[in-house]
């Protein structure tokens, strides 16, 4: 004879019933939250000033400063180039920053392979003296340029030249370092496999390494061409009176009066980028898509 034991219904109904929750209160939920508040209020606040551009791009100032909001007008969007001189501004910015890119592209590129995949006598200098340009004050490289042109040598006059030259310069450093940080993380397991499947250096190289590094490239060109386009303390050292750059007219205006097109120029400027980082995002999550299917 065997004996089953059986629990009481109402013990059996305690133990399968999921034990309630306990509310939460504000401070645990801060707690939880407060890495996306933080985040939150730092974005808005790196993206307050360009905000406060777009928004004054429609004023109709009644004196010179376009520094109060007076009434909603689109005259300045509908007359770009209304204020004297500053379109001329803006395309030499634009000539200088695409030529500078391309070349500081290529040239650090180039550079960059060359300190990541061979090893070579000064190689460890060429590291250190990379990062010069980054380190020294503009003020000290822009200086230094002006006596490189104008000193005893004087081979090339101020003007459009000198400043690509010295934007070619301290842009290179920075598509050193982002190309590098790039190269660093590829696998060399797939080009090695690339090889062995019969695949030479050059086919190598233009199927399998460039594809991998062309974002830390694409990168460092977009940097590239920021840092040019706004750079104004070495490019005012090494300008000629008849060489107007866009910051530079920013800041001649900003002593007589600031029209509304600087406003414009700088909307479209800050839409134009946000277009070109969305670009590279949904093509990241096409590749990304792509790869998982």
């Amino acid at each position: 004879m065997s004996a089953v034991a059986t629990r009481p219904a109402s013990v059996a109904g305690r133990s399968s019933r999921k034990p309630a929750r306990k509310p939460r209160g504000p401070i645990v939920w801060l707690r939880e939250h407060i890495i996306q508040i933080l985040a939150f209020f730092a974005f808005v606040y790196l993206l307050l000033p360009n905000v406060v551009v777009i928004i004054f791009s429609f004023n109709e100032p009644r004196g010179r400063y376009n520094l109060t909001f007076e009434q909603f007008s689109l005259n300045a969007w509908l007359h770009p180039c209304g204020a004297p001189g500053i379109c001329s501004s803006v395309g030499l910015s634009l000539r200088i920053g695409f030529l500078a890119t391309l070349f500081a592209t290529l040239l650090g590129t180039m550079i960059a392979f060359a300190l990541v995949r061979h090893r070579f006598p000064g190689r460890s200098s060429s590291n250190l003296l990379i990062f010069m340009p980054m380190a020294t004050p503009e003020v000290v490289m822009g200086s230094s340029l002006l006596t490189l042109f104008v000193g005893p040598l004087h081979v090339i006059p101020l003007g459009f030249q000198t400043i690509l030259i010295a934007h070619i310069m301290f842009c290179i450093s920075f598509v050193v370092v982002t190309v590098k940080a790039r190269l660093a993380g590829l696998d060399p397991r797939l080009e090695e496999a690339a090889m062995d499947l019969y695949a030479n250096e050059w086919e190598t190289l233009r199927r399998i390494t460039l594809p991998l590094v062309a974002p830390g490239i694409a990168a460092a060109a977009l940097l590239s061409f920021s840092l040019s386009f706004d750079d104004y303390i070495i490019t005012s050292f090494n300008a000629s009176p008849a060489t107007q750059t866009f910051p530079m007219y920013v800041w001649g205006a900003s002593t007589r009066g600031t029209p509304v097109q600087i406003n414009v120029i700088g909307t479209i400027m800050f839409f134009v980028s946000l277009a070109c980082v969305g670009v590279a995002q949904y093509v990241a999550f096409r590749r990304s898509r792509a790869r998982a299917s």
